[in-house]
C-alpha cells in the first residue's frame, strides 16, 4: 500500500505561474517513511511537516522499491521490524539498485545485533532507537539531507569538469589544427617573402654587374677586372670576419669602385698611374668623388659609396681625399684598396710593365703599414694561399691563342655571349672557332689566360 503526503504538489499542465513553484520542488529533498503500521508514519509526517521536506511513505519493503522505481528520493527513513521484508533486507536491496540514496534505520532496544549488521549489509547512514527522540530525529535528517545535497553537488561538479575537460580538449584540438595551418602559412609566406628578397638581391647584384661591364667598356679595361676585384675583395672581407651585410657592400664597392673613371679623358684612362703628371694625377683622384656623387640617390649604396670615396686614401694619413689615418679610413676602402691594386699590377694599370701574381704580391706586402693596413694585407695573403699557387693572368689575342692554354676568365662576345668558361683548356677546334667568331665581332676579343699556360705545348686534349 502506497501513501502520499497530504501537500505534496500533483502533477499538472504549466502555466506561467508554476515555472517557480516547478523548480522550488525539483531542489526540495524528497524523503521516504517505510513502516508497516500507520501511526508510526503519521507521527512521522507530522514532525517533518515543518522542516519544508517532501515526504512520502510506504507501508512495507516492497511497496517502497517500487516507490523508489518512480520517485528521486534523497532520504529513506525505515522500520526494522516488518512483515515479508524486514527492514535490513531492504535497506540492501534499495541500496544495491540506489547507492546513491541515504538511509536511516529505526528499530528496537533488542535489535541492536540486527542494525549493525544492516549498517554494515544496508550502508546505513545512522540508526535510532524506538521511541526516538524528536530533536534527534530531526538532526540526523538535516545532517543526512545536507551529506546527500554535498554528494550530489560534488558529482555535479565531477561531470560538469568532464564535460568541460571533454570541450577543453576538443576546443585544443580544433586550436592546434588552427595554429598548425597558421603556422604552414605563415611559413609559406616566409618562404615567398626570403625568394622575393633574393630574387631582388640578385636582380641588384646583377644589374651592379653590368654597371661594371659598361664601366670596363668605356675605360678599357680587361675583361670582368671589376668583378675579379669585388670577388678577391669579398673574400678578404670574410677573411676578416665582417658580416653578411658588410661583405656584400665591399663586393658591390668592388665591382663600382671605377664607375668615376666614366668622366675621364680617354687619353687619362689609357696612361698608367705612373706615368701621370701632377694635373693628371689630380684629375685622376678625382673619380672617386664623382662616383660618391653618382651612386647618392641610390640609399642602398649609400656604405658603398662611401667604400669608394675612401679608396685612395693611405693608411700613414697621406692618401685622398680626406686624408684619413688607420682605423679612421673605413675597412670596406682598405679592403678595396689592395684588391684594387693587385688587380691593377697584373693588368698594367699601376706600372706600365705588367707584374706576376706572385711580384704583385709582394708589392702590396712591401707597402703594408705606408698605403695599406696591416691586417687587411695579412688576410689578402692568406686568401691568395687558400687559393693555392699565385698564377699570373695575361691577355692575349686570338692570334697568340694557342691549343692547350687555360683560360683565366669567362670567354664572352661583346652582347655576352659565353664561349668558353674559365679554367677550361682550350682545344685546337676551339682556337678556329674563336678566329671565325671574332671576325663578326665590332672589336677583337680580350682573351686572359694563365701565364704558365702560355708556355704549355701544344697537346691533343679536346
Amino acid at each position: 500500500m502506497l501513501a502520499y503526503e497530504e501537500d505534496t504538489p500533483q502533477t499538472a499542465a504549466p502555466d506561467a505561474g508554476t515555472d517557480a513553484q516547478s523548480a522550488a520542488v525539483a531542489v526540495t529533498p524528497l524523503i521516504l517513511l517505510v513502516d508497516d503500521e500507520p501511526g508510526v508514519l503519521s507521527s512521522l509526517r507530522r514532525l517533518l511537516r515543518p522542516t519544508g521536506y517532501r515526504v512520502i511513505t510506504a507501508e512495507g519493503g516492497a511497496a517502497a522499491l517500487d516507490m523508489l522505481a518512480v520517485y528521486p528520493v534523497d532520504l529513506i527513513i525505515s522500520d526494522m521490524r516488518m512483515p515479508s521484508m524486514s527492514g535490513a533486507e531492504f535497506l540492501a536491496r534499495a541500496r544495491e539498485q540506489y547507492p546513491d540514496v541515504m538511509r536511516i534505520l529505526l528499530t528496537g532496544y533488542s535489535e541492536v545485533d540486527a542494525a549493525v549488521r544492516a549498517i554494515n549489509e544496508g550502508g546505513v547512514y545512522r540508526y535510532l532507537n524506538k521511541p526516538w527522540d524528536d530533536q534527534d530525529l530531526l538532526l540526523t535528517v538535516k545532517h543526512a539531507i545536507e551529506q546527500r545535497t554535498l554528494a550530489c553537488e560534488a558529482q555535479r561538479l565531477t561531470e560538469l569538469t568532464q564535460r568541460q575537460n571533454e570541450t577543453l580538449q576538443r576546443l585544443n584540438a580544433g586550436l592546434e589544427t588552427q595554429v598548425q595551418a597558421r603556422t604552414e602559412e605563415i611559413r609559406q609566406t616566409v618562404m615567398f617573402l626570403e625568394g622575393a628578397q633574393r630574387d631582388l638581391k640578385t636582380s641588384f647584384t646583377n644589374m651592379v654587374q653590368v654597371c661594371a661591364s659598361m664601366i670596363e667598356m668605356r675605360c678599357g679595361a680587361m675583361a670582368r677586372q671589376s668583378l675579379r676585384v669585388a670577388d678577391l675583395a669579398r673574400r678578404i672581407a670574410i677573411e676578416c670576419g665582417l658580416t653578411g651585410l658588410q661583405v656584400q657592400d665591399i663586393f658591390h664597392a668592388g665591382l663600382l669602385h671605377g664607375i668615376g673613371k666614366l668622366s675621364l679623358p680617354d687619353a687619362l684612362l689609357n696612361t698608367s698611374l705612373d706615368r701621370l703628371s701632377a694635373e693628371q694625377a689630380q684629375q685622376f683622384y678625382q673619380h672617386p668623388l664623382r662616383a660618391q656623387m653618382v651612386l647618392t640617390p641610390v640609399p642602398q649604396l649609400e656604405h658603398v659609396a662611401q667604400i669608394i670615396r675612401h679608396q685612395y686614401e693611405r693608411f700613414n694619413g697621406r692618401g685622398s681625399p680626406d686624408r684619413l689615418t688607420g682605423p679612421a679610413i673605413p675597412i670596406g676602402a682598405r679592403i678595396v684598396a689592395v684588391a684594387r691594386d693587385f688587380e691593377g699590377l697584373l693588368a698594367g694599370e699601376i706600372v706600365k710593365q705588367r707584374v706576376s701574381g706572385d711580384q704583385a704580391m709582394e708589392m702590396i706586402k712591401a707597402q703594408s703599414g705606408l698605403r695599406y693596413d696591416p691586417d687587411v694585407v695579412v688576410r689578402f695573403v692568406a686568401v691568395l694561399k687558400q687559393q693555392g699557387e699565385v698564377m699570373p693572368v695575361r691577355q692575349i689575342t686570338s692570334a697568340e691563342l694557342r691549343e692547350g692554354m687555360r683560360l683565366a676568365d669567362d670567354l664572352l662576345t661583346r652582347r655576352g655571349v659565353l664561349l668558353i668558361t674559365r679554367d677550361s683548356r682550350v682545344s685546337a677546334h676551339q682556337v678556329m672557332q674563336i678566329k671565325h667568331f671574332e671576325t663578326h665581332e665590332d672589336v677583337p676579343f680580350a682573351i686572359l689566360v694563365y701565364a704558365e699556360a702560355c708556355q704549355v705545348a701544344p697537346t691533343s686534349e679536346p
